[in-house]
């Protein structure tokens, strides 16, 4: 790809950015404090790897967090099957937790190095990618600059660009299409994605859909499940899925109108931080509701009316306990949860009004009975409770989840068909 113009903007930022090098130490010695980062592992965060480069032609495929590397998961095991080799950086804690036990043993997970020129020519020089798959919205100046200044395609795949996000790009106009025009190709999730990111000059756009529908639903680990569902024996069990400040407090007051009807109900809350886990009992205990930690290795016993699943990686295992889930930031203004793994998994979902992240997926669900919107404690705990109480209502809401899902799969054999051009010269380019 020829090289692109760079704006003032653009040149403004790598300047700050080289600036700031010197000071990055300090930065992140704030991150570690606060539990933002792996001290161990703050080497990779200034682009020195932690890790030999694989033999061989390398795809280099960065997502943010959880979301993103659950997403293209499956696209990983399509890449390998070919030949390539992966590596797979993210940037958060909780995503470096689920590498360990979600991507193969020979593909190398990394923290992706601070947006710094330095960091990334040290990043590229070592594991010299040949071809780099950006996941989602991850629109880093100094990567993308580095990246096309190697003469590296690259590709946005699942891109999204939301509203709020187009909004905010929009005001530096000139310069977000100097970078979109630095990658060679955007792969967006839906029509209003993709004509956002024509819009914001974006040359290349293609809509191949979200690999999130293809993406299969999440392991279990059968003997913590075993131990669960034997400790909630004979329950009625409903699950309040990565919940926002604010929401709890909705869900243990809806846990209370539930329990009048339903005395035995168990309650299980994950916090989208797990971190949050203390505060989230600190509510339950001033609710006088008796609540445990998970991570303190407690399971529930008959006493126990709400129990907080502050762990990573385990809503798997707590979407095929509960037949009923509530998805957290939707009540609180945090753009929704993505509901596919649990419909896959035959959980009925209730979500609250705030769902844009997820819009066109929700008003589907909607519309065709695979999900009930909620607004408040009233009526998170009827719709709970008619869903609990009703097996066929359940079962039909869940049917309606699947069926809709399902019409939305295709994109990862879309999205494969789209970097195949790019995988093939690659392979012309190494014999």
């Amino acid at each position: 790809m020829a090289k692109a113009r760079t704006t003032f903007l653009i040149r403004l930022y790598r300047a700050a950015t080289w600036l700031a090098t010197p000071f990055i130490g300090l930065l992140l010695a704030r991150r570690v404090k606060r539990g933002k980062e792996d001290p161990a592992r703050l080497r990779e965060r200034y682009g020195r790897a932690s890790a030999a480069r694989p033999r061989g032609p390398l795809v280099w495929l960065h997502g943010a967090s959880v979301g993103e590397m659950i997403a293209v998961l499956p696209l990983v095991d399509r890449l390998r099957a070919r030949g390539f080799q992966v590596l797979f950086t993210s940037g958060t804690l909780t995503s470096a937790r689920l590498a360990r036990t979600r991507l193969p043993p020979d593909v190398p997970h990394q923290f992706v190095p601070l947006d710094s020129p330095l960091f990334l020519r040290r990043f590229l020089r070592h594991w010299r990618p040949d071809l780099v798959l950006l996941v989602e919205s991850e629109l880093w100046p100094n990567l993308i600059v580095e990246v096309n200044a190697r003469g590296t395609p690259l590709v946005l795949v699942n891109a999204r660009m939301s509203p709020k996000s187009f909004a905010s790009w929009q005001r530096i106009g000139g310069s977000v299409a100097a970078l979109l025009s630095r990658v060679d190709l955007c792969l967006a999730q839906g029509p209003d994605d993709g004509e956002r990111l024509k819009q914001l000059g974006a040359p290349r756009v293609a809509v191949t859909g979200n690999l999130k529908f293809d993406a299969p639903p999440p392991p279990v680990d059968l003997a913590a499940f075993d131990a669960l569902r034997t400790a909630s024996a004979g329950r009625e069990v409903f699950v309040a899925a990565s919940t926002h400040p604010g929401e709890e407090e909705i869900i243990i007051e809806a846990h209370q109108r539930l329990a009048k009807e339903l005395p035995d109900l168990l309650t299980i809350i994950a916090p989208r931080h797990p971190e949050r886990g203390r505060a989230v009992v600190e509510l339950a205990t001033e609710a006088n509701c008796p609540a445990v930690l998970r991570s303190d290795g407690y399971l529930p016993d008959r006493g126990t009316s709400l129990y907080i699943a502050d762990t990573i990686g385990e809503l798997g295992l707590f979407y095929r306990l509960g037949p009923v889930a509530l998805l957290g930031g939707s009540l609180a203004r945090k753009g929704g949860q993505n509901p596919i793994e649990p419909i896959k998994l035959d959980t009925a979902i209730l979500h609250g009004p705030h769902v844009t992240n997820f819009s066109e997926i929700y008003s589907r669900l909607d519309a065709e009975g695979g999900a009930l919107a909620v607004t408040d404690a009233r009526s998170l705990a009827a719709n709970a409770f008619m869903l609990l109480a009703d097996t066929a209502s359940r079962q039909r809401m869940i049917a309606a989840g699947q069926a809709t899902i399902e019409s939305f799969g295709g994109a990862l054999d879309r999205t494969l068909a789209a970097i195949d051009p790019y995988l093939v010269q690659i392979r012309l380019e190494r014999h």
